[in-house]
């Protein structure tokens, strides 16, 4: 994991409206989300390793993210590599492997490999752009 500063950091908005600016570009918001905080994952890469720009987020006030008009605050973007394992997972230990055929992770936490390091920094101002020069976005006051 790398951190990259960034402008956004602090500032809150809508919830609704981030994911209606940054979805459709490929922004998804991650699996690893809980009531009060989430995180959007952009997939640089998928070449043995996934490679992510990820921007988290906390809701605001107490609110819970599935409440209709949430803010949330954003916090430090980070580039993110998770390595997997080539093929099946023969040796599953599932009591449902029809339904979990994938491999378990070789290091869900790897190093961030560093000839993608400037081109991550850049998904990160682009990032900045689209939320900060989309006059429909604007920060919570």
């Amino acid at each position: 994991m790398l951190e990259i500063p960034s402008k956004v950091e602090n500032h809150t908005f809508k919830l609704y409206d981030l994911e209606k600016k940054l979805k459709p570009v490929g922004y998804v918001i991650g699996g690893g989300w809980e009531y009060d905080h989430g995180y959007f994952d952009y997939k640089i890469d998928d070449n043995g390793s996934y490679l992510f720009v990820r921007l988290p987020f906390q809701a605001v006030d107490g609110e819970e993210l599935d409440v209709k008009g949430v803010h949330v605050t954003l916090g430090r973007p980070f580039l993110l590599a998770h390595k997997y394992k080539q093929g099946l997972d023969d040796h599953v230990d599932d009591p449902n492997p029809l339904v979990n055929q994938f491999s378990e992770p070789e290091d869900p936490d790897a190093p961030f490999p560093p000839e993608w390091i400037a081109a991550g920094r850049e998904y990160v101002i682009e990032l900045e752009q689209m939320i900060f020069n989309d006059l429909e976005i604007s920060p919570r006051s």
